[in-house]
């Protein structure tokens, strides 16, 4: 399986600690990265079909300054479709004049919508068919970009049915918020003031984020498995959709409820 990180924050924020965590576990994820910075409107967006370990596009990200409000980050191991620069995640795609971002965790078995709309993949895997099938139902339910709580409403709706096909851990944004389904695992952690330090669960790495913080700054992680030792990672329940903004999650939604 892939593994997927995601952090939304109240100011912009480098995520370098977190990603050298998830480039660690890249050894057994060797087939493909990529990592998006969400920049206002604008996106930096970096993918590789060499994995993160040894990708000399995953070294030049790390000693890139970048600070953001939202990362999606991806590290591949493939199951569907071949190792090759278009089946790398993050996807990125346009609706509403706003850039989309998506990575994926799973396998969708027998997974076939019926695409007619304007998004098509170019890979071949079911990530990517999964994400535009996603665009395609939200562009039918609303005529521009709608309020957080809107959308919300809505993926509440469409996620459960690729869910259906199998393992479908999600991570979304388009730079208003950052969604996170969980459908088998998936974990956040909420750091906020008072800050402290944290270990690498995978590096010899650690970080004092006191020193690098201000008492009003929020910021929240979601990893398939947790990336430090010694801080309180939270699993989502099966079929748990939750929303980050402003460095918290600022609602959740479990299935069937």
């Amino acid at each position: 399986m892939c593994q997927l990180l995601g952090m939304n924050a109240n100011t912009p924020t480098d995520v370098m600690f977190s990603f050298t965590g998830l480039a660690a576990r890249a050894r057994e994820h060797k087939d493909g990265f990529g990592i998006a910075f969400f920049e206002d409107r604008g996106v930096r967006h970096f993918i590789d079909r060499d994995g993160a370990s040894h990708s000399p596009v995953a070294e030049m990200v790390k000693r890139y300054p970048i600070k953001s409000e939202i990362v999606i980050a991806h590290i591949r191991k493939a199951t569907v479709g071949a190792v090759a620069l278009q089946n790398c995640h993050p996807f990125m795609r346009e609706l509403w004049g706003r850039y989309w971002v998506f990575a994926h965790n799973g396998d969708l078995k027998g997974y076939a919508p019926r695409l007619h709309g304007a998004f098509r993949p170019v890979g071949d895997t079911d990530s990517e068919r999964a994400f535009c099938w996603l665009l395609q139902e939200l562009a039918k339910a609303h005529a521009a970009v709608p309020r957080v709580e809107e959308l919300s409403r809505t993926l509440r709706e469409l996620l459960p049915q690729p869910a259906a096909h199998g393992t479908f851990n999600v991570l979304l944004s388009n730079g208003q918020a950052l969604w996170a389904h969980g459908s088998t695992r998936l974990y956040s952690v909420q750091r906020r003031h008072p800050f402290t330090a944290a270990t690498l669960a995978d590096e010899d790495l650690s970080v004092d984020f006191a020193a690098h913080t201000t008492p009003r700054d929020r910021v929240a992680v979601v990893a398939t498995e947790p990336l430090t030792v010694g801080e309180d990672w939270e699993p989502f329940a099966p079929g748990e959709l939750r929303v980050f903004a402003g460095g918290e999650a600022v609602a959740r939604h479990r299935a069937g409820a």
